[in-house]
């Protein structure tokens, strides 16, 4: 039998999710629609808006190519071996600058969050360098590192760098300094503290800026592939931009959205299984 004690300490521990989840589900059990269902409803809707348009005139081919016809030319590119080339050029390069942008950034925010005089030296400088438009680095990328393969990946690790670094170091100063103390109280050290305590309470922030850094890794590498690039999808794209070519670009660009929809999804599931102990509000339905 469960004691007065055992209910208030149980109605006390119940996450909040919980009780808005139940609340959402009676509001809306007239309505059971999957969420994967709306979801899709509004790109499914761009879609055949999209193709309606192309089909009656309304939007002219010269504009922008059809569906269908996208659709052939990523068929026609498969099967001829372009588009695969492309997309592994385009995720080796995508990589190879997140890898370096995630260890420059992992690095400075550790130290700038974890000691003040990291803050000092670390933290105004890069405020200071967030503020220059990463784009309009390429010039000097190019007088720095030439045309080949160096600018491309440096500018994707640029665009990578900041939102990790100010999430990863937002979340650390944002841990419960009450947290803090209690462990300070039970004897943990320093480095108890940080692998216990700080970067658990920053873990939340850290993937929120995984999400961001993915994105923009994707869209470092649209710009930095315009530059002499002799593979990838933006080698695609250049070479149909000079003929006129629609259905590619837009195909290139429906790849690098979905790469990064694919990105953002695998960070979505990540931290469903790494932020299991946290209850978070999932709003109403």
């Amino acid at each position: 039998m469960t004691t007065s004690l055992d209910a208030a300490v149980l109605t006390k521990q119940t996450p909040t999710r919980v009780t808005i989840r139940g609340t959402a589900a009676k509001k809306g059990s007239g309505l059971s629609v999957p969420r994967s269902v709306r979801r899709a409803a509004g790109p499914v809707g761009l879609v055949l808006l999209w193709f309606l348009t192309s089909a009656t005139g309304l939007l002219p081919e010269s504009v922008l190519a059809s569906p269908v016809d996208v659709l052939k030319q990523a068929v026609e590119l498969t099967k001829n071996g372009e588009l695969p080339s492309a997309i592994a050029a385009s995720g080796r390069r995508a990589a190879t600058g997140f890898l370096i942008g995630a260890t420059v950034a992992l690095t400075l925010s550790l130290l700038a969050g974890l000691f003040r005089l990291g803050e000092d030296v670390i933290d105004s400088s890069m405020g200071m360098f967030r503020a220059i438009p990463w784009v309009g680095l390429i010039p000097l990328f190019i007088v720095w590192f030439g045309i080949e393969e160096t600018p491309k990946i440096a500018l994707v690790a640029l665009g990578v760098t900041y939102p990790l670094y100010f999430n990863i170091y937002g979340g650390i100063r944002s841990t419960d300094a009450q947290l803090v103390e209690a462990a300070r109280m039970m004897g943990l050290g320093r480095l108890g503290l940080i692998t216990y305590v700080i970067l658990p309470s920053a873990l939340p922030g850290a993937l929120v800026g995984l999400r961001y850094a993915l994105s923009t890794a994707w869209l470092a590498l649209v710009f930095a592939e315009q530059i002499n690039a002799d593979a990838g999808l933006g080698y695609l794209m250049s070479n149909a931009q000079q003929y006129f070519r629609t259905d590619v670009i837009v195909l290139c660009l429906v790849v690098y959205a979905l790469l990064g929809l694919a990105c953002d999804f695998a960070v979505r599931i990540l931290s469903r299984r790494l932020l299991t102990w946290r209850a978070n509000f999932e709003g109403e339905a």
